[in-house]
């Protein structure tokens, strides 16, 4: 075979300065010999010796390993074969781990700056339109007054005529008042009636929703204060229109009704009995109807306190405050149909909205839900019980048993 043989590296090794070594072709076995194997050679060389004929047969001594100039040495555990892997951050290399980490870390900064500008944003727009008389007294806990007129500010004349409301434009009256007290123990929502026949300061013995329209919202607390001893820290109100436009971009409000409503009249409330979910108009028309039910209108605040139970429920629930798509339209929207007192701000709002999840409910205690006065039928309260309820709230005491009855929808 010629000495150009372009193969002759495969077969045999090349020539070496060693005469003793010079000839050390690698031939293959015959059948009967000895095979070769794949064990270390004790002949000092590193190769793979035969075996039983150590530095010899199989495929002859292999040369070591040698790393090309320059290179480093490996040491042990920093990485090569053998050595191992430092493992960081959640199991990746410290390198590819450290920009993984950094990262997060930007998104983790860029949601506390975009949550913290939202708040700020919506903070903003509140209508801190209301201001709060001076209370003498004492009163324990926080209270909040809260009203729904029945303003038809915001709505167009199509709306209007849609919603059942009519083109009353003059002075407006409370529709819908709640005290929600929160204090140490279980929030306490209480409706008071509308026509509830009370001291108005300044005006007389009057129904209580006619404080609204005689002095705004401050003579309306100043009247609630009066007659419940409490002073009210919070003032929240909101008119039809505003009602319709928060439940419409919350995507309705769902309500269960043991039987169907047929107000088409007056509220427009056409509902059948069973579970719904409803949009701004058929909420509206819901909190408003009163002739679909023997007690009139001591239904409807029950009515009332349930749908308000409701749209705070999904408001604040995971699905809705958790995604920005649903929460930042719902705050933006609730906080231009609000009006509020000077002190309120976006996180009172949320703590009385987290409370209103899952309040101790009831009507304040009646004894003649048909009194004949001079202005007109109204509604009289059990002086001695109701004195007894808001005296527990004045003191943040739990709430006697017997006092509120609970909320069930008509």
């Amino acid at each position: 075979m010629s000495d150009n043989d372009p193969w002759q590296s495969w077969y045999q090794e090349a020539p070496s300065a060693d005469p003793a070594s010079a000839d050390k072709t690698a031939s293959m076995p015959t059948p009967g010999q000895h095979r070769p194997t794949f064990e270390p050679a004790a002949d000092g060389y590193g190769g793979y010796g035969g075996g039983a004929n150590p530095g010899g047969g199989g495929w002859g001594a292999q040369p070591p390993l040698v790393s090309p100039p320059g290179t480093p040495p490996i040491a042990p555990g920093r990485g090569g074969r053998g050595g191992g892997r430092r493992w960081r951050f959640w199991g990746q290399p410290g390198r590819h781990g450290r920009r993984i980490a950094l990262v997060i870390g930007v998104v983790v900064l860029l949601l506390i700056a975009g949550t913290a500008s939202t708040y700020f944003w919506v903070n903003g727009k509140l209508d801190r339109s209301v201001s709060l008389p001076a209370f003498s007294g004492t009163s324990a806990g926080t209270n909040w007054l809260i009203v729904g007129s029945d303003s038809r500010k915001g709505l167009s004349t199509t709306e209007i005529v849609q919603d059942h409301v009519g083109f009353d434009f003059g002075t407006s009256d409370s529709d819908s008042l709640m005290l929600l007290h929160m204090g140490s123990g279980r929030p306490v929502l209480i409706s008071i009636p509308r026509d509830s026949f009370v001291d108005i300061p300044g005006y007389g013995e009057n129904k209580i929703n006619a404080a609204l329209a005689y002095g705004g919202p401050s003579l309306l607390v100043k009247t609630v204060e009066s007659v419940t001893g409490l002073q009210i820290n919070h003032y929240m109100g909101i008119g039809f229109g505003g009602l319709v436009s928060v439940v419409n971009t919350i995507g309705g409000v769902r309500i269960c009704l043991k039987t169907a409503l047929d107000d088409s009249t007056y509220s427009g409330a056409v509902i059948p009995a069973g579970c719904h979910n409803l949009n701004g108009t058929q909420a509206l028309a819901f909190v408003r109807d009163r002739h679909s039910f023997a007690i009139s209108d001591l239904q409807r605040i029950q009515d009332q306190r349930a749908f308000l139970k409701a749209l705070l429920s999904k408001a604040t629930s995971p699905g809705v405050y958790l995604n920005p798509l649903e929460s930042f339209p719902f705050a933006s929207t609730a906080a231009s149909s609000i009006s509020v007192d000077k002190g309120t701000s976006l996180y009172d709002l949320l703590q009385a909205a987290f409370a209103l999840r899952n309040p101790l409910t009831g009507t304040v205690p009646i004894s003649n839900p048909d009194l004949q006065t001079g202005a007109g039928d109204a509604v009289e309260w059990n002086q001695a019980e109701a004195l007894e309820l808001f005296g527990a709230l004045q003191k943040d005491k739990k709430v006697p048993a017997g006092l509120l009855s609970g909320t069930q929808v008509g």
